[in-house]
């Protein structure tokens, strides 16, 4: 009798590992399927700058310190390495801020607002940044259920014994919040 009794408590421990390590499993999954939805996002906005750079070239040619420091950013983001969660975040979030004055320096051309291509660049980076929006909502979430999992007993128990970690939230910087002053006598700041 005592007997079939730990049988079934041993039973049940082995049930309730699985079914934590499968919860674990899902979790991650759902974080690294988040990260490939950002990476995509962020992939198609690096390729829509340079298309948008050129445009904005001809018509601000003086305004080159806010297209070089487009164009390094876009470097810089793409030299990091794929998992960099919170390195990605860094740069992406300064690029975001100088895509923002590149897309203010549009108001001091008329020329270029008017142009039917700076318009279709400029109607395509702002559905990406909405996209790259969603797909970090979703990711951060996929993180926090993921973290939450690591962190909480006994499901940590398991997640320290199959090697699951933490991840790290894709966040904005709170420098990089600041909307872009814009000064069209001397540039961008």
């Amino acid at each position: 009798m005592i007997s079939w009794i730990a049988l079934a408590v041993a039973a049940l421990i082995v049930v309730a590992l699985i079914v934590l390590y499968n919860r674990l499993v899902r979790s991650r999954q759902m974080v690294d399927e988040g990260w490939s939805g950002i990476d995509v996002q962020l992939k198609r906005r690096a390729d829509l700058l340079p298309n948008l750079v050129s445009a904005v070239k001809g018509y601000a040619a003086h305004e080159k310190q806010v297209l070089e420091r487009v164009a390094a950013l876009r470097t810089q983001a793409a030299e990091l390495p794929e998992d960099d969660v919170s390195g990605r975040g860094r740069i992406e979030s300064r690029l975001s801020v100088a895509i923002g004055r590149l897309m203010a320096l549009a108001e001091a051309y008329p020329d270029l607002k008017a142009s039917d291509i700076f318009l279709e660049l400029q109607q395509a980076l702002s559905a990406v940044e909405d996209d790259i929006q969603m797909a970090r909502r979703y990711y951060n979430g996929a993180a926090r259920n993921l973290n939450v999992l690591v962190e909480s007993f006994p499901s940590n128990l398991v997640a320290g014994l199959f090697g699951f970690r933490q991840r790290d939230f894709f966040e904005v910087g709170a420098s990089d919040r600041d909307v872009p002053a814009v000064d069209f006598d001397g540039g961008a700041s």
